[in-house]
């Protein structure tokens, strides 16, 4: 799994050119990016800013050699490389397991072209199939947020950290709930009207956003486009 990864990463490199800003994103996949986009920095001596989408990959970015900007600093994002938990037919994505989908989605609405990397496990007939939607939420109101969402026939839990006591934290001081839908028919509306719910912040349905997906498989790499 971990050479699909890689091969997807490397493949991205090839939407990366000079005098470009690119958005990064977070996970384990877009990490192999990071590290490679720094690498392909200092070989080719290009003039490339990255705009992270969290501390995670901004940590990474700079360990790595990338020149970090903020979006403020930005005129514009020529691309964006990020991964995602599932993507059905009509590269539609769910994403947030890092818990970092606000700023990912605030960058990569905004750049020019969105490429996802993922390997063929998260290709899916239809958003939900496996993975819940992540929903960063106010905390003071996660529980209201969780009885709302029964209106939807979801079921909300919310998610609790692994090396520390608690629930997971955001990079934006949030909480995160993690909701099973018995069947997302209409990601687009669905990812509207969640929002729509006082209190939530952002939800991990990206309906209509990515341009390319790059898939990682044992006979290569399958390249998916809008």
């Amino acid at each position: 799994m971990e050479e699909l990864k890689k091969a997807v990463a490397r493949e991205a490199l090839s939407f990366v050119d000079d005098d470009m800003v690119i958005g990064l994103g977070t996970g384990s996949t877009t990490a192999y990016f990071i590290k490679f986009l720094g690498e392909l920095i200092k070989e080719e001596e290009l003039e490339v800013y990255g705009i992270p989408t969290s501390h995670q990959s901004r940590l990474l970015a700079i360990e790595s050699g990338v020149p970090v900007v903020s979006l403020d600093e930005a005129d514009a994002i020529d691309i964006a490389v990020d991964g995602a938990d599932e993507v059905d037919p009509a590269l539609n994505l769910i994403k947030g397991r890092g818990a970092a989908l606000t700023m990912e989605k605030i960058i990569e609405y905004r750049a020019g072209t969105f490429i996802v990397l993922v390997d063929e496990s998260k290709l899916v007939k239809r958003l939900g199939e496996k993975m819940p939607v992540p929903i960063e939420v106010i905390p003071a109101a996660w529980r209201a947020i969780a009885e709302e969402l029964e209106v939807f026939n979801a079921r909300a839990e919310l998610r609790m950290a692994v090396k520390k006591d608690g629930p997971v934290i955001t990079d934006n001081g949030n909480f995160i709930l993690d909701a099973r839908f018995e069947r997302i028919d209409d990601p687009l509306d669905m990812e509207i009207e969640l929002n729509t719910i006082p209190g939530v912040v952002e939800n991990g349905i990206f309906a209509d956003i990515a341009d390319v997906v790059l898939v990682g498989t044992r006979e290569g790499v399958r390249k998916l486009e809008r």
